[in-house]
């Protein structure tokens, strides 16, 4: 198979969906458009990955390929090859679809709760998961549900935390892709920003990462699987 993968920041780790994709050997294009605007011809792709970053979706003044993408993603989950938005990606691909990016008040970090809607039981990606599970969270901004899509997560925060457009176009705000040896990363890259965001969180990172963390894992590595095997 081969993957187009999209970075939107200097600092990407592919994590759990790197994992899986390189269980079934798959083979990578890589792009950083916020560095030379260059996306993918998905002609030359079976699927298409779009990561997250530290801009809004609605940036264009700044990544002014945002619209793009936004595009791209939509119509290559409209063709029926799997598309997958992390975060950023998902807020990315919600634009693109038609919904309502809402940027800022909806702030989640760390290792937090996402509740599966009653949808998600017979969906080919989330039907394994148990119905609530710890999951990886950093974001402020949100998005509405897109018209026509398939609402699947949920969070006290965040309403809309995964959907479904078409067969295999999947937009997860939450971070499965994060595990525990990635976390342990940002904490190191970021100390001074994720002290801003959640005052105390790098002294109790060990507790939560044994915990939580170790339960996250086995989450997300479920979710890159399932979705690796619609490509």
């Amino acid at each position: 198979m081969r993957v187009a993968i999209v970075e939107n920041t200097r600092i990407t780790h592919h994590g759990q969906v790197g994992v899986a994709l390189h269980e079934q050997a798959a083979r990578i294009g890589l792009y950083r458009p916020w560095a030379d605007e260059t996306l993918p011809v998905m002609a030359d792709y079976d699927a298409l990955v779009v990561f997250g970053g530290e801009q809004a979706a609605t940036d264009d003044h700044t990544h002014p390929y945002l619209p793009r993408l936004a595009d791209l993603m939509a119509k290559t989950a409209d063709s029926g090859k799997a598309t997958l938005g992390i975060c950023l990606g998902s807020q990315i691909m919600a634009r693109g679809l038609g919904a309502e990016n809402r940027l800022g008040g909806t702030r989640e970090f760390g290792w937090c709760d996402m509740t599966l809607t009653k949808a998600a039981a017979t969906d080919p990606v989330l039907a394994t998961l148990p119905g609530q599970f710890p999951i990886f969270q950093w974001h402020s901004d949100t998005f509405t549900l897109p018209p026509g899509a398939v609402h699947l997560a949920t969070s006290p925060v965040a309403p809309v935390q995964c959907y479904r457009h078409g067969r295999a176009g999947y937009g997860m705000q939450f971070h499965f892709e994060v595990n525990r040896p990635m976390a342990a990363d940002w904490l190191a890259e970021f100390p001074a920003l994720i002290e801003t965001i959640s005052p105390g969180w790098g002294s109790t990172f060990a507790d939560h990462a044994a915990t939580r963390g170790a339960a996250a894992d086995q989450h997300g590595l479920a979710i890159a699987r399932t979705w690796v095997g619609l490509i």
